[in-house]
């Protein structure tokens, strides 16, 4: 305990119970514990050299306070933290000022731990983990051994950004209206060889799962969405063009084929080039160039202008033989369904933008009661169908698609929007994708007798007139470290600059034992070496953060990513929470890594997460995002400094409820900084010993008792719905009720201060050992309220006239509303009000409210 001050000195109070947790390893959760288990996990932060604002914590601390709760509650409670630290940013920097990427990493690791710390997080620091330790990532890279093993992963020639200026490939968010983030310098598309994870082959099982998780509902839609699942035809349209065709097109509607009066492609589509007439090929592949500089995320965008252009060709409509000119327009991508659209200007709001500004022709297909406008999604009875007229649309649209099929021109097919997940990065600073690319022979001599040690169909690619096939670093090999490198910058060529590490791309490898040596020096003798060329692409960032939940189990385990005891015992999270900015793509990467785990029996449960909350945006002064940029960020540094870290873990989950958009306000600190101090002063005398009023056997007013009740009901139910903003507002009643009794008992003021202790636990521990605490209040079971004592309180009931507050009374439970109206009518500040005046109407809600609505 400090020394013993008679005011409110956090900073001193904070230092010291944060050191004694520190060395005690207070929080250190126990593999295996008789106790009930309770994981509560965090979005593991990247650990960017700004450091946190105040915005990065108030997951950190809502957890924190559902973790300290779960431990009084009487868990096993394990609550880690990690660092997500490879990627793009760090490689940024080093190539900017030459500083290794690793150093970088971890002078900016431990400031941000140390942020932490300064905030009192009960944090197992003994389990953290950083993607970026070979330990770690050692696990990341045999999970990508056994997606390799499945089949679930192969090479293919995908488009990237390419910026000529730079000799490197961008991320999309480095890419800002077709020109390089960095430079302003324009970029291309440019097709390159690149690892591809088949997530597609669980699409159904991501989205059928669903029904078994609590989350959001507006982050399961997201979900929904992404993955995309429709029901519908692939429709095979003839081409006039000798020697071409048919032209596929998927359509969840073919029951208005017969208002297809124009066909689309994607400007990537391979059939554009051969079906472009000579006197249309200029203007085709000027169209094509400037669509390139086009994000699939632009060309999609429903507000955007259509554009397009005509190849000259047609093609034929199987259901009644009609011509249908052929356009590109980079509307359609190649990432959905089969790259080309049949288009139904009448029926679809894209399709009737493109048709008007070309003025193509639109008839109508589908009629509802008559007379709606153009273009029609609603649903109806098919019109100008010969043969159909008449039917209801999803009648017609079973029975065109099974009469097609019976010609061989159409099949009944589910499209997904979700596409295989492209897994390579072109850098420097990522996992080490563990391959190595042999010719055929070698490949056939290695995989020889390795039964389920390699897929069943060889991923291979041709480069330079021969195959190169791709074959698996032993697992006992692991982890295959990143070599150190002169200089980070791309090698220009499109690949990392791994590519410019020649005495570690170049290798004589020996299949056997996962060794290898330079191609430069004489091979080794023995009948497993042969030689062979590492991978260049590196891992994504989402690679580490798709199974760290897992590591933290057992996080120094050398023969597995976690010992089967440790994934039966803790399972998965029981409370995730992190940004919405992670709702799709993180989470379903996880979900589908998760899913092979489970197939291959390394992880008990389907699903990773069993319920999830996304805590809101806490914006600036200003209203908007925080960011450096803005200049509207506000340190977590300076607020501790100048209120505490108890004043600002009590701001953060006051501002609001947990997943609402707040703004930041430094002014409102001050109110709960005021109610520390209060509890401080009503908790300790002028000599810094326990307030005079306060003792084993003091008559303390009956009322307080039974608030003190029905706060520590309402604080327990709120933090379990994660409601933590009204959850301190009941404790600053208990607080101002606190203050006016005459005399409260020590267990009476123990009690409240086991209900702070999640919240401000610096100031909870220190009056706690000043109470008398035997051991720190952390280790105290929860307090319990008494439900007999809490019927026989009675309920406050506010009165109001014409909606405004005029005053209350403690009233006995479910009052009829005739006393509740005399009790008003009595009441000192509502009398004068309604005297003489008409009450025309009364709102009564038991319990609670009673408005009296008179003549104004």
């Amino acid at each position: 305990m400090p020394t013993n001050c008679k005011e409110y000195n956090f900073q001193e109070i904070e230092r010291h119970w944060q050191s004694f947790w520190e060395e005690n390893r207070s929080f250190q959760a126990e593999n295996g514990s008789p106790k009930p288990k309770y994981y509560v996990l965090d979005m593991f932060p990247y650990p960017s050299g700004a450091g946190l604002h105040v915005g990065h914590p108030e997951g950190y601390t809502a957890t924190d306070i559902v973790a300290r709760y779960m431990r009084a509650k009487g868990c096993n409670v394990l609550h880690p933290m990690g660092w997500d630290a490879f990627g793009l940013p760090a490689e940024q920097h080093a190539v900017k000022t030459g500083t290794r990427p690793a150093a970088n990493t971890q002078n900016n690791i431990v400031n941000i731990r140390r942020q932490l710390k300064a905030f009192g997080f009960s944090f197992d620091w003994d389990r953290e983990i950083d993607t970026t330790d070979p330990r770690y990532f050692r696990w990341t890279q045999w999970i990508f051994l056994q997606l390799f093993k499945k089949g679930l992963a192969y090479v293919d020639e995908r488009p990237v950004w390419w910026c000529p200026e730079l000799r490197t490939v961008l991320a999309n968010e480095e890419v800002i209206d077709g020109k390089s983030e960095v430079g302003g310098f324009p970029v291309e598309r440019r097709n390159l060889r690149q690892w591809i994870l088949r997530i597609t082959a669980y699409a159904d099982r991501l989205l059928a799962d669903l029904k078994d998780v609590n989350w959001p509902e507006s982050t399961k839609r997201m979900q929904e969405a992404w993955i995309g699942r429709s029901e519908g035809a692939e429709i095979q349209f003839g081409l006039e063009a000798a020697g071409l065709g048919p032209l596929k097109v998927f359509t969840t509607r073919p029951d208005t084929l017969f208002g297809c009066t124009y066909m689309v492609l994607a400007p990537e589509h391979p059939l554009a080039g051969p079906l472009t007439v000579p006197g249309q090929k200029a203007a085709v592949e000027a169209y094509q160039a400037q669509a390139g500089s086009k994000s699939d995320l632009e060309r999609t965008d429903l507000a955007k202008d259509k554009s397009g252009v005509f190849t000259g060709s047609h093609a034929i409509n199987p259901v009644n033989g009609a011509r249908v000119p052929v356009w590109i327009a980079d509307y359609v991508v190649m990432g959905y369904g089969t790259g080309a659209i049949m288009a139904v200007p009448a029926h679809d709001e894209r399709d009737h933008a493109f048709a008007v500004k070309y003025d193509l022709p639109i008839v109508r297909v589908v009629a509802g009661d008559g007379g709606e406008a153009l273009p029609f999604t609603g649903e109806g009875r098919l019109v100008n169908s010969p043969g159909y007229d008449g039917l209801p649309w999803a009648e017609a649209k079973r029975r065109i698609t099974a009469d097609l099929a019976a010609r061989g021109a159409a099949r009944a097919t589910v499209n997904y929007k979700l596409r295989d997940w492209l897994f390579s990065r072109q850098r420097y600073w990522g996992e080490p994708i563990p391959i190595v690319w042999v010719g055929e022979a070698d490949y056939r001599r290695a995989v020889t007798g390795r039964a389920g040690g390699v897929p069943a169909e060889p991923v291979h690619f041709s480069s330079g007139g021969r195959e190169h096939y791709a074959l698996p670093v032993p697992e006992s090999s692991l982890p295959l470290k990143l070599p150190e490198v002169q200089s980070y910058l791309p090698s220009g060529t499109g690949e990392s600059a791994l590519a410019n590490v020649t005495d570690w791309l170049e290798i004589w490898f020996n299949f056997e034992s996962g060794e290898a040596v330079p191609a430069a020096q004489p091979q080794p003798s023995g009948g497993a070496w042969i030689r062979a060329r590492r991978e260049t692409n590196t891992m994504p960032q989402w690679a580490g953060s798709c199974w760290y939940y897992l590591r933290y189990l057992d996080p120094k385990n050398d023969t597995a990513l976690a010992s089967p005891e440790a994934l039966r015992y803790w399972g998965v999270p029981d409370l995730y929470v992190g940004g919405a900015e992670h709702a799709v793509l993180h989470l379903l990467y996880a979900r589908f890594w998760h899913k092979v785990l489970f197939d291959l029996g390394v992880v008990p449960q389907n699903e990773p997460f069993k319920r999830l909350l996304h805590q809101g945006i806490i914006l600036g002064e200003d209203g908007e995002k925080m960011s450096k940029s803005r200049g509207n960020v506000a340190s977590p540094d300076v607020i501790i400094a100048s209120h505490g870290a108890d004043a600002l873990r009590l701001y953060l989950m006051f501002l609001g409820p947990l997943e609402a958009m707040k703004p930041w306000n430094p002014r409102g600190i001050e109110g709960v900084y005021r109610f520390l101090q209060k509890v401080w002063r009503e908790c300790v005398g002028e000599d810094g010993a326990p307030h005079p009023k306060i003792s084993d056997a003091a008559a303390e007013p009956g009322d307080l008792v039974r608030l003190l009740h029905e706060t520590i009901r309402k604080v327990g139910d709120d933090i379990e719905a994660l409601h933590f903003n009204t959850a301190i507002s009941q404790m600053m009643i208990f607080a101002n009720a606190l203050q006016k009794a005459p005399a409260v008992r020590t267990s009476t003021v123990r009690s409240f201060l086991q209900l702070l202790a999640p919240f401000a636990p610096h100031l909870a521990e220190e009056l706690w050992a000043r109470l008398g605490g035997a051991s720190p209040i952390q280790q105290t079971p929860w307090p319990r309220f008494d439900p007999a004592l809490l019927q026989a309180q009675g309920a406050k009931l506010v009165f109001q006239v014409n909606g405004k507050h005029r005053g209350d009374a403690m009233v006995p439970l479910n009052l009829p509303e005739a006393e509740a109206v005399a009790l008003a009518r009595a009441h000192p500040r509502v009398a004068p009000l309604i005297e003489g005046k008409t009450v025309k109407k009364i709102v009564y809600v038991p319990n609670r409210i009673l408005n009296l609505v008179i003549e104004e």
